[in-house]
């Protein structure tokens, strides 16, 4: 068996293989008796069908398999041995390819027309320059943070003078007739309602102002609007059965309690960040503060790679590459494409090519590793990063330890996990290879410039 690569330029080449009888016979003589022992042909018991018989019926289709699973092997083989760095897929030449004779030849010649990455340099250096944005969060963005920690971790807690439209009234409620206890009446012992949520103004004025030890009688069609879930909730009946209630009702005020919201002192600053993380207001406003930032990061680090990615291609702009070959493999490889949409998605495709080649480029050129600890630690910066997108600062660690295994054993998750942190070390040697400008931008305006960004794509 001989395989060569016969380089037609730079960027394409011919892999040929080629074959005498003894490269395969063996591998089609075991297959023969395995389909023998197998086949089912009448008159002949099965496992004892002449060998000539099974040759006769099925050796070129045997004899063809078999030619083709040696030369995929012996062509990825090759490939990988060598060391080739092929774009796209080898497909079969189709100007110096033989025909093929499975019934007289027994010697064979394929040929493989492939694509090799073209050898470039990256002059990047400090007279390039890139922009990086430290995002400034401004006072109010800050102080609606901290409203939502003091609204998130507040309490209710019982009142005794009048009620006021956000208080949380319970009691009993009873179906009434004429003012007196209906037979057969609905009643619910632990009843609860909330003034805000009543639709009617006027049995809304009911509530509001009453005290417990007060009852109040209402209907609830009209307190709700008819609207048969709410009433079905507040009665605690079948949704289907509502339209069966047209009486009124008794409210018996045993206790209002009101939602206040967490003080700015410990027991906030605990919850939020965890036990002694902080132990005053000042602390707390510097950690929040990182806290958010950290949150503009992977943002910004998206519009430094984006302008890296445009540095790189300017700098390739001239950098040969196999479209030819590469449209006809698009081509090839999916059957939706057509010649017209390659066409108008080619440049596009050839630039995506380009910077995925340069990137491989510095993370072969600069040995570029991550290990499992890298992966673990970064999958608990994302879990965190998660939770605290969700105002969960503060979740114990048996919680994030759970979170961080069922990432882990997400092969899709790791394999993610795995091509931002080699981005992420990219961004590293480019940020100390090129100048960067870093510039300080409101979070407002750095909003509005992902906003653009999007609906430039």
């Amino acid at each position: 068996m001989k395989v060569t690569l016969n380089k037609t330029d730079n960027v394409n080449g011919i892999i040929a293989i080629e074959l005498e009888k003894p490269d395969y016979q063996e591998n089609v003589d075991k297959s023969l008796n395995q389909f023998r022992q197998k086949a089912n042909i009448p008159g002949f018991r099965q496992g004892k069908i002449p060998k000539g018989i099974i040759q006769k019926m099925y050796g070129k289709s045997i004899l063809a398999e078999e030619i083709n699973k040696l030369v995929s092997n012996e062509l990825y083989k090759y490939i990988k041995e060598n060391e080739l760095n092929i774009l796209g897929e080898p497909l079969p030449n189709e100007e110096e390819q033989k025909t093929i004779d499975f019934d007289k030849d027994e010697n064979f010649e394929f040929k493989f027309d492939v694509a090799l990455a073209p050898e470039f340099e990256l002059p990047l250096n400090r007279r390039d320059t890139l922009i990086y944005y430290n995002v400034k969060l401004e006072d109010d963005f800050l102080d609606k943070q901290y409203d939502a920690y003091k609204q998130n971790y507040g309490s209710y807690k019982k009142v005794e003078g009048e009620t006021v439209e956000t208080d949380l009234i319970k009691g009993k409620i009873s179906e009434i007739d004429n003012g007196e206890p209906k037979e057969n009446l609905i009643e619910i012992e632990n009843g609860m309602i909330m003034p805000s949520y009543i639709k009617d103004e006027e049995t809304k004025k009911k509530f509001v102002g009453a005290k417990v030890g007060d009852t109040v009688v209402f209907n609830p069609k009209t307190a709700y609007d008819n609207n048969a879930a709410e009433i079905a909730s507040l009665l605690q009946i079948a949704k289907e059965n509502v339209a069966d209630v047209d009486s009124d009702f008794s409210f018996e005020i045993q206790e209002v309690t009101r939602y206040e919201e967490a003080a700015m002192e410990q027991e906030l600053f605990d919850k939020v960040l965890g036990e002694g993380v902080v132990s005053s207001e000042e602390e707390f406003k510097v950690k929040v503060t990182e806290l958010l930032n950290n949150q503009f990061k992977p943002a910004a680090d998206n519009l430094f790679m984006k302008s890296a990615r445009e540095l790189i291609l300017k700098k390739l702009k001239d950098v040969e590459f196999p479209d030819v070959f590469l449209k006809r493999w698009l081509l090839v490889a999916n059957e939706k494409n057509t010649a017209e949409t390659i066409e108008n998605d080619y440049p596009k495709i050839a630039e995506d090519l380009k910077y995925h080649l340069s990137k491989e480029k510095i993370v072969k050129e600069q040995d570029i590793k991550i290990e499992n600890s890298d992966l673990e630690t970064f999958a608990a910066e994302v879990a965190r990063a998660q939770f605290t997108q969700y105002g969960m600062s503060n979740v114990p660690a048996d919680v994030l330890e759970n979170y961080v295994k069922r990432m882990l054993g997400d092969q899709n998750t790791v394999r993610n996990m795995y091509d931002q942190l080699v981005e992420n070390k990219v961004m590293e040697w480019l940020k100390q290879t090129v100048k960067v400008n870093e510039k300080e931008i409101p979070s407002k305006d750095f909003e509005k410039l992902l906003s653009e960004d999007k609906e430039e794509k």
